[in-house]
């Protein structure tokens, strides 16, 4: 039995109960480079790895989405690992916890200005072929949204131009953040020019996100002595079968495993963007140079009717975080669902049949079912315009190994 007295005083308590509750915009560091779906906030990730964890030791998440609980541990001077099988995640996440120096955000800004001029929609397109035969391009040829399209082309083939890889990763970043803005869920298409303006601002606000983690990483660094100068490890696989990936094996056991699983029943586009109502385009992945490999049913663990497969994907990748768990690791996940009442239990059953056991703070046994709640305000998924639906109430969960 897992004994809270010895790491949670009241004051922990007080904290943690506020972060799981907090609501405030996700913001600082390399946050907000990209709004990628169902993300927890960084002030539960950094309340969890202050709680559970000392400098130096390893935090993993095997669903780590933008990379939330991977930023938070670097600038706090933990190892981590991120596993995700979406290759934009894994784009992300690699791009979030780069150590950039301020010449090479210079350059990019310097780049991107110089670009200005030749952004010209009146010139040939430099279509990108390969991406449009294999439908990254799919329902952006409109006629409100094909200026944003050509000028992504213009400045995705002008790339080469950036001297150094990180370079180029932070230019497809910025990217991605402002096509994000000008074509997710989006009532009204910016024109051409507020899109390039939009870059521009975006590159100068996210190299201030960028130099505060660099330093953040950079001072953390020094907390603990480690030979091993892969601190951050991002993964493009599946969960399942890590406990095999070399990479983990020879990072040890986490102290900490970190993690939002995909929502079980709750239509959650990991992969694609909403263009003018229900019509999506995989264009997120042109535009970082990933492919989509894998597909909605991948990235929810089925789709939003096939429950089965839900659990026993969730099965197999939770046998696979035992593995490489020990007596020491704390496991942590903030999880949704669409009907609570009735799919918790099963859940809370498969995490047991993977060799987990559930540890309750006995502070929080007056409270509802002595785990901690949150309700996200506003919450809608795109499976509903209407409302709240069930997922807008998520829990937090802590397991131990067996004894």
């Amino acid at each position: 039995m897992w004994n809270w007295d010895v790491c949670l005083s009241d004051s922990d308590l007080g904290e943690l109960i506020g972060a799981v509750r907090d609501s405030e915009p996700i913001s600082g560091l390399t946050h907000d480079f990209y709004k990628y779906p169902a993300r927890f906030t960084p002030v539960f990730a950094r309340n969890l790895i202050k709680l559970f964890t000392e400098p130096g030791d390893l935090v993993v998440d095997p669903f780590m989405g933008g990379a939330t609980t991977l930023v938070e541990a670097r600038a706090l001077g933990r190892r981590c690992i991120g596993v995700d099988i979406n290759e934009l995640s894994a784009f992300l996440a690699q791009t979030k916890t780069l150590i950039f120096r301020k010449k090479d955000l210079h350059a990019v800004y310097d780049w991107a200005v110089n670009l200005t001029g030749r952004l010209n929609l009146h010139k040939p397109p430099v279509r990108a072929q390969w991406w449009i035969i294999k439908g990254y391009q799919k329902n952006i040829n409109g006629k409100n949204t094909w200026p944003i399209r050509k000028t992504l082309e213009f400045i995705l083939a002008y790339l080469d131009e950036l001297d150094t890889v990180s370079q180029r990763r932070f230019a497809r970043c910025v990217l991605l953040k402002t096509s994000q803005w000008a074509l997710d869920c989006t009532i009204k298409i910016p024109s051409a020019k507020e899109f390039r303006e939009r870059f521009l601002q975006n590159i100068i606000e996210m190299s201030k996100g960028a130099l505060e983690f660099s330093k953040a990483a950079r001072k953390s660094d020094n907390l603990y002595d480690s030979k091993n100068p892969s601190r951050t490890i991002c993964l493009n696989r599946s969960a399942i079968g890590i406990e095999e990936e070399p990479a983990v094996q020879k990072a040890g056991p986490p102290k900490l495993i970190l993690t939002s699983p995909p929502y079980l029943g709750v239509h959650v586009l990991y992969h694609r963007w909403q263009i003018r109502g229900r019509r999506e385009t995989p264009a997120p992945f042109w535009i970082a140079n990933a492919e989509d490999g894998c597909g909605e049913s991948f990235y929810t663990f089925g789709y939003r009717t096939n429950h089965s497969r839900y659990y026993e994907h969730l099965l197999n990748s939770y046998k696979s975080l035992a593995q490489i768990a020990d007596k020491n690791t704390m496991l942590a996940q903030m999880v949704g669902f669409s009907k609570p009442t009735v799919q918790l239990s099963k859940y809370l059953k498969i995490i047991d049949a993977a060799g987990f056991s559930e540890c309750k703070i006995p502070a929080l046994a007056n409270i509802q079912d002595g785990r901690l709640w949150r309700s996200v305000p506003n919450r809608k998924w795109y499976a509903t315009q209407k409302g709240s639906i069930g997922s807008s109430k998520e829990v937090v969960l802590f397991h131990k190994l067996k004894s």
